[in-house]
């Protein structure tokens, strides 16, 4: 939107400055900036770009030339694409217009209120269509037909509905194109007013809704009316409720053939009070099922594993194959009791969370505590700063050193992998005449900060830290990716790791051995599971690699999965006999295009091709290859569930708090399946100078716990709002950091409290 913004402002007037004198005396059409009178005559004008010379018709037949459309002009073959889009939504612009003024819809206050007086009797959806008509009125006149939104609402009511097209989307633009500037920044500032009145996150500006809303606004145009906080919280949330459960509810009819893996979040709000958030994962995508308190019971095996039941009962035993937890002992020993209860699936330990352990047992090392001790003062030390934090993002592009992974401890690592990526910036940094002429160079955290950058022993610490926290990261990346199911490549990936981890110490065991001893005690202890083990065994990809090898743990593996997903005798008799021609790759496994399927597929994929001739089998290998083996991390709206579990809310309050969360959590699972479809599988950056951070456990890498003679403010005080010179004098230095960003700022940001008070 900035680009567009910029090229439509700019672009008319350079054309106008270059060619004075092309246009006639207070000529006020764009067209004219693209072509050139004859003889000074207005009905014979010179194309700028192919020189064709336009008889008749005047600057009209000019835009139509250059906008490529057939019937009174030949198309121009050499004009630029910009410009041709540029003349054509000008034209699109006129013809609006036009219908406006035959519609008589010439004054917006007559012509649009009447839409929308009544907000909140249910009638106003159905006389809003008329007017979103119209305001479309450009496409589909050039299509010939009538739509009635009305009745093509309710046919559109499905998964798409939540990710629908953007909205008139020609329309928005060519309002864009030419609005003022004056009338940009009006619209920019009542944004900002809004956000800044509401107390709404300044992070809320990264939701895929947010640009969505301002398209729909400017396509109903001038007079809309915004929903009222009853119709929010009445008919448009209950609207709201029933996409989303008619998306939950396609999802749910897929459980029965690929099954599904329960997954449950625990987590931990500001005041320390426990909030279990139930999802429910297969191969199509992730439902949020319930939130539920858990402060008075998190401590209670037995109470955790009758919620657990409830929550099996819910989603039916017959269709889970896998129920993840993280492995904290009560949870561990109920998910344990549950798979005993049940012996129909399979309990496991949520992946990230043990890759997560294994971090930090290597963290705690004195090596590589004291390591990441050293990177810490260089990322307080620079954060802490303007104008050091200035330097470096000039060295670095714009990038920030500190990185936000999943987890704490891969958070922990990223940075410090991020650090080594900047080595050469960063040592020319502290090294610069730059640097040593300020007065930072002199400070007592400035000289130490330096003597780390060069000193190489720092360096070869990181590199060490390094060779063990890489493959754990290359692990975690996967597990995190939502592309293909993780639990078919769970077990290679953490044999590959140990290998990889062998091979950077260059076979020396003295220096492996104790790293190969945290993750080989997590793995077996915390991780491993038999669903592990036979999906391993299961995944084409694998089995058929010449470096495939088995193992007792494997074979044992596939035996359990057998007899605890498919409890009926004969059945597990045919899918052993069977077994043996998938070794063999022989019949369907054995097609040129299953060969070539091996790796180009998803294993459940390919065996809901390749195994049509052994059903019991096929059945088997699709359940177990379509399962996660790690808990689907969705941020927190810490505001809305400490409001929903507050015993201060009637039931009704309650009800509506509950179906917020509800729409809440699944828009933001879809939005995430629809980044990760783009290849987008790992979260994005943010900005550490902002308290995104704080809810990262990332404080301890950008707040300096000691203070910096003669520094600046640190950014943690914009959290303390009851001194307003502290807050202005921080958006003063966030603003200094942002010089390298465009207007609209290419760096996350959390408000000021990191929620919203809904």
């Amino acid at each position: 939107m900035v680009e567009t913004r910029e090229f439509f402002d700019a672009f008319p007037a350079n054309q106008h400055k270059d060619d004075q004198g092309t246009a006639p005396p207070r000529a006020t059409d764009p067209g004219w900036a693209h072509g050139i009178m004859v003889n000074g005559g207005r009905q014979k004008i010179k194309c700028k770009y192919c020189h064709k010379v336009i008889l008749g018709g005047g600057i009209s037949r000019l835009k139509q030339h250059l906008a490529g459309e057939r019937g009174n002009v030949a198309p121009c073959e050499e004009v630029p694409e910009d410009v041709k889009v540029q003349i054509q939504q000008h034209l699109g612009f006129k013809v609006l217009e036009k219908l406006k003024r035959q519609k008589g819809l010439k004054s917006s206050k007559n012509s649009l209120v009447p839409y929308y007086q009544d907000r909140e009797g249910g009638a106003d959806d159905v006389q809003r269509s008329p007017k979103a008509a119209s305001a479309r009125g450009i496409s589909r006149k050039r299509r010939g037909k009538e739509i009635d939104e009305g009745t093509s609402y309710k046919k559109k009511r499905h998964k798409k509905q939540l990710f629908p097209t953007a909205t008139p989307v020609a329309q928005v633009s060519i309002h864009n194109s030419f609005a003022s500037q004056e009338s940009m920044d009006q619209a920019d500032m009542a944004v900002a007013r809004f956000m800044y009145e509401a107390g709404v996150p300044f992070s809320a500006a990264n939701s895929y809704y947010f640009q969505q809303m301002a398209d729909a606004i400017a396509a109903v145009g001038p007079g809309y009316k915004m929903p009222s906080c009853h119709s929010l919280r009445g008919k448009l949330l209950n609207r709201s409720v029933q996409d989303v459960e008619g998306l939950c509810e396609e999802l749910r009819r897929s459980w029965e053939v690929t099954g599904c893996s329960v997954m449950v979040d625990r987590c931990t709000d500001r005041t320390g009070h426990t909030v279990l958030n139930f999802y429910v994962y297969c191969p199509k995508g992730t439902v949020f099922l319930r939130s539920v308190y858990a402060s008075d019971i998190a401590n209670s095996t037995e109470a955790l594993l009758s919620l657990f039941v409830s929550v099996v009962e819910e989603v039916g035993p017959k269709n889970i194959v896998n129920f993840v937890t993280d492995t904290t002992p009560t949870y561990k020993a109920a998910g344990k009791l549950l798979m005993g209860r049940y012996k129909t699936f399979f309990w496991s330990a949520c992946g990230a969370h043990c890759i997560d352990l294994m971090l930090e047992e290597v963290g705690k090392r004195d090596e590589v505590k004291e390591l990441l001790a050293k990177a810490k003062r260089i990322t307080q030390f620079i954060y802490n700063n303007t104008w050091v934090l200035n330097l470096t993002r000039k060295r670095t592009g714009g990038r920030d050193i500190v990185q936000l992974a999943i987890t704490r401890f891969a958070s922990n690592f990223l940075t410090l992998q991020s650090i080594v990526s900047f080595k050469e910036a960063l040592h020319q940094m502290f090294t610069s005449a730059t640097w040593m002429q300020s007065a930072f160079s002199k400070q007592r955290a400035g000289v130490e900060v330096a003597e780390i950058i060069v000193d190489p022993t720092f360096w070869s610490m990181c590199d060490r830290a390094l060779k063990v926290s890489k493959p754990l990261l290359a692990v975690l990346h996967l597990i995190d990716c939502e592309e293909r199911p993780s639990v078919g490549y769970i077990y290679d990936a953490m044999e590959k790791a140990k290998k990889s981890i062998i091979l950077a110490f260059d076979d020396k065991e003295s220096d492996y051995s104790p790293y190969l001893k945290i993750i080989d005690c997590i793995w077996k202890e915390e991780f491993h599971s038999p669903l592990h083990a036979a999906a391993y065994y299961l995944n084409p990809s694998i089995f058929y690699n010449p470096s495939f090898s088995t193992n007792k743990v494997i074979q044992k593996g596939l035996l359990d999965c057998i007899e605890s997903l498919e409890p009926n005798l004969s059945t597990q008799v045919m899918i052993t006999s069977h077994i043996n021609y998938y070794e063999e790759a022989v019949g369907d496994f054995s097609r040129p295009v299953a060969l070539r399927g091996r790796e180009s597929l998803a294993p459940a994929t390919w065996w809901s091709l390749y195994a049509a001739d052994y059903p019991d089998l096929q059945r088997l290998a699709v359940r177990i290859l379509s399962q996660t083996c790690s808990v689907t991390r969705c941020e927190t709206s810490w505001s809305m569930s400490e409001r929903v579990h507050s015993k201060q809310r009637n039931r009704l309050e309650h009800q509506r708090l509950s179906d917020l969360i509800f729409v809440h959590y699944n828009l933001r699972l879809q939005e995430k399946r629809s980044e990760s479809s783009k290849g987008r599988c790992m979260r994005g950056t943010f900005d550490p100078t902002c308290l995104e951070a704080i809810d990262a456990n990332m404080e301890d890498w950008v707040e300096d716990p000691l203070a910096i003679e003669g520094e600046d403010l640190s950014w943690m005080v914009v959290s303390v709002p009851s001194d307003r010179s502290f807050v202005s004098a921080k958006v003063r230095n966030v603003d200094d950091c942002n010089d390298s960003t465009d207007e609209r700022g290419s760096y996350d940001s959390k408000g000021i409290d990191g929620n919203s008070d809904l």
